[in-house]
């Protein structure tokens, strides 16, 4: 216009500066101005608290937490207005809200108010901060209890500004005050900024008022709502074509939004094509080779609690609930002793049940399933069996409201539910040997002190019976199921265990002995029952008429026979001994997801081509793994930060965390984390193959059970003396001693290695029980070599026994 001598320059210069304060008016009309005000504040506030934090050497699970809400607040800055976060955009807010806060004071002290009083602005602004604090604590699901004392503080705060200014408090005085603080910051921000930032951030609120109006018109906002709008777009399309000399069109914001990037391969269908073709060189470094583990000494692990409000060391049985409850692993149920498995722990349960499968069956032992209910009769044929399970019979006695004729009972064990078919079973030698396992629930109506896994009413197991014409052959079997079940143990498991046999007090009721495994807990000193094999000789053929014709003889034998077991409580066992203050620690055999592939660094500002190659990167990474057998996952999830997806899968025990961002990409190299011991390093995806993860696996298996092991071993201390026997237990360990074996002695030690002062049978100063004759032993014991080691024992010592605390 000017050119063509239309307007003069003195007009046109008036015209521009009416469009200018046009548009600073518009955009104080705007509410994703005040959006932007509010969010810089927000992220004062947080950022201020964060560096409080840090100097009062807050622990750093804490920190990282509040830190990952700084993260997630500066993305929503950046999606809400268009432009990165800087410091110097708090700054100018602070100046502004500063200088609205001492003009009300000024105001204030020219009315006579007290001068110490906070002003109306600053008064304004933290109602608006603690009333964000408190829909933050809502939202992170912090029961109501907690929110309660800052609820109190905001009503105070309300109650105060009402005194001060005599009217009311509502929101709108806050809105108006973000007004006032967003005129100067836009007109400094006018003022500072190149002609090409004014056209682009013209641009992106010209797209968001557009998509505003489209918002309006689908909701069915009635016309005259959205004219205002409508007038309020057409100003800010005529300040572009002023400023740019060109007309507005849709192109010019995509432009913006999808700046053109570099053409990338269409299909990637290995990890080395999608590094060396469609990531870039952003800093060109020499190729990594196998594993690089990064510096370990001095680093400080990620730890998180996750809601875990107690610590090992300091109460032991509470950080055993919260860890099997918060890992997913157990749900209590509303019936004492009984509890939920959940697919986390069942899991680990079929691993086992799949390992022990295969080797019983390659010793012809097939699966079979009988009833779980016992008659009366059955179970009291074998009266010395009986009794040793009579306390924790469960028995139906009703059936609706109707008195049952004769009781039944819930199976606790399944001798004489099965050996009555083995009579029937059994004619001749020919039918022997006869194997069978059942994998099923048994119901033990315990009394003592319930524990999800290791001691509860129901649980699962397997159970294994044979029946057999030759003696050493059942013996044979014996010893190998013991072995099996030592293999369960320290392989799949990696928790360390003692074999042995069981004392006569402590064998199987109606079993001529019992050999056991006993695993040791070292936070709480005990030992535990991990699994056992007993040898039934011909007690339980006599009683139940199992014979065969024997084929030389033609008289009729009893047969030999042997039941073993294993149960759930091998769940509990390794929890206990591998988890930490972070959660639960999975050995990797038995791991259900051995390895989670976690993307990083990902934000709204990201370029989405890069996203996605993340993103197919994973998922690479996680077929690479999947093809080499490895149980493995990629996390997706979205509405979920990094550093809560870290805390999240350390709490659950994974045994190994991969970690790809855009870092790791430009460096062509993945981030490894383990969860047994915290250290990192980095892997190389040129040439990635499952086989580098599977080494790791294994030494993280191996790293398990050699800590178990020296802590165990440590932990076991052979005595010949009673006070030494004493003051061992004391410090939590287990006791060799020099034993003579009798049942009356047996009791003598427990009782008398019992502190005066318990009054719970299974507190720390409950007494020591033998828990096995080991097999192998400190020395061979002469006969009359040694007396027992109990001071009022004058019988010699048979052999060392392991004694100590037990669950």
């Amino acid at each position: 216009l000017f050119k063509a001598g239309n307007v003069d320059k003195k007009s046109l210069v008036k015209m521009k500066e009416m469009q200018k304060k046009d548009k600073v008016e518009a955009k104080n009309d705007d509410p994703l101005a005040n959006k932007e005000v509010s969010l810089l504040l927000e992220i004062k506030h947080l950022g201020d608290a964060i560096r409080k934090m840090k100097s009062e050497s807050v622990e750093k699970a804490v920190v990282q937490v509040e830190v990952e809400k700084l993260k997630q607040l500066k993305a929503d800055y950046e999606l809400v207005t268009g432009k990165k976060w800087t410091p110097n955009l708090v700054n100018e807010i602070s100046n502004q809200v500063d200088h609205l806060a001492k003009n009300d004071a000024d105001q204030a002290n020219q009315a006579g108010c007290d001068k110490t009083a906070m002003s109306s602005a600053e008064m304004l602004l933290k109602i608006k901060e603690v009333g964000d604090e408190i829909r933050r604590m809502k939202s992170d699901g912090l029961k109501k209890k907690e929110i309660e004392n800052r609820v109190e503080i905001l009503k105070q705060l309300k109650s105060d500004f009402e005194k001060l200014t005599n009217q009311k408090w509502n929101p709108d005085l806050v809105n108006e005050l973000l007004k006032r603080t967003t005129t100067t910051t836009v007109e400094t921000a006018e003022s500072g900024t190149s002609t090409v930032e004014q056209l682009d951030k013209l641009l992106l609120e010209i797209k968001s008022v557009g998509d505003d109006i489209r918002q309006m018109k689908s909701s069915g906002v009635d016309k005259k709502s959205i004219s205002k709008s409508v007038e309020k777009l057409k100003l800010m399309k005529s300040n572009f074509e002023q400023l740019s000399g060109k007309q507005w069109t849709p192109d010019l914001v995509n432009a913006i939004l999808n700046p053109p990037q570099s053409n990338s391969t269409e299909k990637k269908t290995t990890i080395d094509q999608l590094v060396e073709e469609n990531i870039p060189d952003v800093v060109k470094k020499p190729p990594k080779g196998s594993l690089k583990v990064e510096k370990q000494q001095n680093e400080v692990k990620k730890i998180t609690r996750l809601g875990l409000e107690t610590t090992k060391e300091g109460n032991f049985s509470e950080w055993y609930s919260q860890v099997i409850t918060k890992a997913e692993m157990i749900e209590y149920y509303d019936i004492s002793g009984c509890y939920i498995i959940r697919p986390w722990a069942f899991a680990i349960w079929e691993t086992i049940q799949a390992w022990f499968d295969r080797q019983i069956k390659l010793m012809d032992v097939t699966n079979c399933y009988f009833p779980m209910f016992v008659s009366q009769a059955a179970l009291e044929r074998e009266k010395s069996h009986v009794e040793g399970f009579s306390p924790e019979v469960a028995w139906v006695t009703k059936s609706g409201q109707s008195e049952m004729s004769e009781p039944v009972a819930v199976r606790p064990t399944s001798e004489t539910v099965m050996y009555p078919s083995f009579s029937r079973w059994i004619q001749s030698h020919r039918d022997l040997p006869l194997k069978i396992n059942q994998w099923c629930n048994i119901v033990r109506w315990e009394f003592k002190h319930p524990t999800p896994f290791l001691r509860s009413r129901e649980f699962l197991w397997q159970e294994g019976h044979t029946a057999h014409a030759n003696k050493d052959d059942a013996v044979k079997e014996v010893y190998d199921i013991l072995d099996l079940y030592a293999r369960v143990y320290e392989e799949l498991l990696a928790v360390p265990v003692i074999k042995g046999r069981k004392t006569d007090k402590e064998k199987f009721a109606g079993a001529d002995f019992t050999t056991t495994i006993e695993a040791y807990i070292p936070t709480s000193g005990r030992g535990i029952q991990a699994a056992t094999s007993h040898h039934l000789g011909q007690n339980f053929s006599k009683m139940f008429d199992i014979v065969y014709e024997h084929p030389e003889t033609q008289k009729k034998e009893n047969v030999y026979q042997n039941s073993w077991g294993l149960t759930t409580r091998s769940i509990g066992v390794f929890t206990m001994i591998h988890s930490d203050n972070q959660g639960l620690v999975l050995p990797p055999a038995v791991a259900k997801v051995q390895v989670v592939i976690i993307p990083c660094g990902i934000t709204s500002s990201l370029d989405k081509s890069v996203v996605k190659n993340i993103h197919d990167t994973c998922q690479l990474l996680n077929e690479e793994l999947r093809s080499g057998e490895i149980r493995s996952m990629c996390d997706f999830r979205d509405n979920y930060s990094p550093g809560w997806k870290f805390n999240h899968w350390e709490l659950k025990g994974v045994p190994l965390r991969m970690e790809l961002g855009p870092r790791d990409l430009n460096e062509k190299q993945v981030t490894l984390v383990r969860r047994d011991d915290g250290s990192k390093m980095t892997v190389s995806m040129i040439g990635f193959k499952a086989d580098v993860i599977k080494q790791l696996l294994t030494e993280i298996q191996n790293s398990l059970f050699s800590r178990a092991k020296a802590e165990m071993d440590n932990c076991t201390k052979v005595v010949e003396k009673w006070n030494d026997f004493c003051d061992h237990l004391e410090k939590r360990c287990l006791v060799m001693a020099p034993f003579c074996g009798a049942e009356v002695c047996e009791d003598l030690i427990k009782k008398d290695s019992t502190r005066d002062e318990s009054t719970d049978p299974t507190a720390p100063s409950m007494g020591a029980k033998s828990l096995c004759i080991p097999f192998n032993q400190p020395k061979l014991l002469q006969k009359g070599e040694k007396k027992c080691v109990h001071p009022k024992c004058n019988q010699p010592a048979q052999f060392y026994t392991l004694f100590g605390r037990s669950y």
